[in-house]
């Protein structure tokens, strides 16, 4: 199973949601919604190498994508999923999250 990190605020998270309706191969944990979950994304995000650009940038790095094999990507394409087409972001430099 594939662990979806994201928050229902963030607008490429929800995008992400709304594509894995109904998928029972993906998790979609609430960094939001429990400390514990929060916790757990940001001992990943503090050490994986797949943060690196949301480190330098200041992102926050969801939504992110934990493989059963325990890889990180912060790509959907890498999980076989679409990514937001760029309209409006919530970054502080207006693209993406």
């Amino acid at each position: 199973m594939i662990k979806v990190y994201g928050m229902k605020t963030c607008i490429d998270c929800a995008y992400i949601k709304e594509q894995l309706a109904g998928n029972t191969a993906f998790e979609v944990i609430d960094i939001g919604e429990n400390v514990k979950d929060l916790k757990a994304f940001m001992c990943l995000r503090d050490v994986n190498p797949a943060f690196s650009e949301a480190w330098e940038k200041g992102y926050v790095g969801i939504p992110c994508f934990v493989r059963p094999d325990g890889s990180v990507t912060l790509s959907p394409e890498d999980v076989g999923l679409k990514s937001r087409p760029q309209k409006n972001a919530c970054r502080l430099d207006g693209t993406g999250c």
